[in-house]
């Protein structure tokens, strides 16, 4: 179910993702070695070089309320992207502290590819960048979506294999949930744009959950908002709540998640429908959307658009 294994050519964001794959241990558990994460820090610094002269700002990653210590992270030419990273350790990432007017704007995809083709034609328009969290399973079946998003620029991440509730899962299982799901997206092409971020199903975190997934190697991402476009008409969704919830949240730093896709039986996707409205109100309110890649202080030469959002009842 896993996907197949397979080398991706080298690269500052390909070398941190066959690194972070498979260089620790086999899904059965334990630690990586000294040496595999000084070949990881090797590579995040080579990553890291790529950034040049990219950032005007300086923002910080409010960790979750049940995080120890208040983490308050500044990217910065001198640093390393295996600082940036680390920085995102411990937290489940709901929004990005900043004064400025920046938010991020996600995509969830579980089910289907409904609506991919009017998201990504709006988001070009605009000229806005995305990232989308991808399941394992999604990539095997639509290995051509994975190859087009990444075609278009944006980022992917990993939001598990199946989908399923990790509190039901042994650590072993979790471990596997995650290693899965990033097979197959390097399996289904997505090359460069795989980024070394995690989203949770149904955002379910804890303490130790997060824990195990900073251990694979992956920072958690989750959200400030929810357009709760999934639930469609049938459930109580439309295009102008939708939109009214992103709107709703919009504040500095905001994280929106959206999804692509609708559950079986259902053709609407009203997130695909809501986005450019969500947008053009962002933009008119003096808001710029940021690649979330930019919090690694590498982000490829992508559009940082002029558009973009952030309401809550999590699914895919």
């Amino acid at each position: 179910m896993g996907g197949r294994g397979r080398k991706v050519r080298a690269g500052p964001l390909s070398q941190w993702n066959g690194l972070k794959r498979g260089h620790g241990v086999a899904d059965g558990g334990g630690m990586e070695t000294h040496s595999h994460i000084a070949a990881r820090r090797l590579a995040c610094r080579r990553l890291l070089g790529a950034a040049g002269g990219l950032f005007t700002a300086l923002w910080a990653v409010v960790p979750g309320p049940w995080a120890v210590t208040a983490q308050v992270f500044f990217p910065r030419i001198s640093g390393t992207a295996d600082d940036s990273l680390e920085a995102l350790f411990a937290s489940e990432n709901r929004v990005i502290r900043t004064r400025e007017r920046l938010v991020a704007v996600t995509f969830n995809a579980a089910w289907n590819d409904a609506g991919l083709e009017s998201v990504l034609g709006t988001l070009a328009r605009r000229h806005t960048p995305a990232t989308f969290f991808l399941t394992g399973d999604f990539a095997d079946r639509y290995p051509a979506v994975v190859k087009r998003i990444a075609a278009a620029g944006h980022g992917l991440g990993n939001h598990s294999y199946s989908h399923p509730h990790f509190a039901h899962l042994t650590e072993a299982g979790a471990r596997h949930e995650v290693r899965a799901a990033d097979r197959a997206l390097h399996a289904a092409g997505a090359g460069r744009a795989l980024t070394p971020f995690f989203r949770f199903p149904y955002s379910e975190t804890s303490t130790a959950q997060v824990r195990e997934i900073n251990k694979l190697g992956f920072a958690d991402i989750e959200f400030t908002t929810d357009t709760n476009g999934w639930m469609g008409t049938e459930g109580g969704m439309t295009v102008d709540r939708a939109v009214q919830r992103a709107l709703d949240a919009l504040h500095p730093g905001a994280i929106m998640q959206m999804h692509v896709g609708a559950p079986e039986g259902r053709t609407e996707v009203i997130d695909a429908q809501a986005l450019p409205r969500v947008l053009e109100a962002i933009h008119a309110r003096g808001y710029r959307v940021i690649d979330l890649r930019s919090l690694l202080a590498s982000a490829p030469s992508v559009p940082s658009g002029g558009q973009g959002t952030s309401g809550s009842r999590a699914r895919p």
